[in-house]
């Protein structure tokens, strides 16, 4: 039975774990193959969760080649785009071509506006917006090269819709990554390229290890008021990974052929409300 993705592939991003990890699963069980990349490595200092490892990124490969799917890792900071072109390129040329870009990788640090460091603020902007960026950078011309189109995702979140309170550095960059696939949008439509934004909310994921849940609270502590600001619409309030990943293998497929430039959000209903 054919596939939607079959003879395809698909650059991932943040691919170690977490929504990364379920979007190579997915599109893999869809027939691509799979360019997973990762820090896999030590996150900024800033960040209090959890950071991922070397032997996430190896699971993630043996579940795309269980389902019976060719894949190639690289370690590689999405901001060092030198580092990032040449794993992209080693990619490419293992797999033979490059269709689907999924720009996963990205960081959340809260904390209340007073509290944000200039290097947590930096930190959060060059991973989340020059990372984004530098990741179409180093995968668009592959996809152009190729002539037959494709489709961009750029993972932006429910705070580049709305906002999220105590995160004003990460609300800043998600708005940024949704301006982004708009203006990508524009420009790579004429190569039959899509581009567009996928906004999950909340997502059980590693990002609520460490000391993510203390520094949320102790956030929230400086202004009570605004704790309730954020409820879903329905009664399950949290997503899997694998509920994003769905909406991710649509965007990625030729049912969504006449979807871009516009900002899909998988968040249970905050970011409208």
């Amino acid at each position: 039975m054919t596939k939607p993705l079959d003879g395809r592939v698909a650059l991932i991003t943040g691919a170690a774990r977490g929504q990364g990890r379920a979007h190579a699963v997915r599109l893999s069980a869809d027939g691509a193959d799979v360019i997973a990349l990762d820090l896999a490595g030590p996150l900024p200092s800033s960040v209090p969760y959890d950071s991922p490892t070397p032997d996430d990124l190896a699971e993630t490969a043996r579940l795309v080649q269980a389902n019976g799917r060719r894949v190639v890792t690289s370690a590689v900071d999405v901001r060092d785009l030198d580092a990032l072109t040449t794993a992209v390129d080693r990619g490419v040329g293992e797999l033979g071509r490059l269709d689907v870009i999924v720009a996963n990788a990205g960081i959340c640090n809260p904390a209340a506006w007073d509290q944000i460091t200039a290097q947590a603020f930096r930190d959060t902007i060059d991973t989340n917006v020059l990372g984004t960026w530098n990741t179409v950078m180093a995968g668009a011309h592959p996809i152009i090269d190729g002539g037959r189109g494709g489709s961009i995702i750029l993972i932006g979140s429910a705070a580049g819709i709305r906002m999220q309170s105590f995160m004003i550095h990460y609300t800043a960059s998600k708005h940024a990554v949704v301006g982004m696939a708009r203006g990508f949008a524009a420009e790579l439509g004429r190569h039959n390229i899509r581009v567009n934004s996928l906004n999950p909310g909340a997502v059980a994921t590693p990002m609520g290890t460490g000391r993510m849940r203390e520094a949320m609270e102790s956030a929230a502590d400086t202004h009570p008021h605004l704790r309730d600001m954020h409820k879903p619409l329905l009664p399950e309030g949290i997503a899997q990974p694998e509920d994003i990943a769905d909406a991710v293998a649509w965007l990625a497929s030729d049912q969504s052929k006449f979807v871009t430039g516009t900002q899909l959000s998988v968040d249970i209903g905050i970011g409208y409300c």
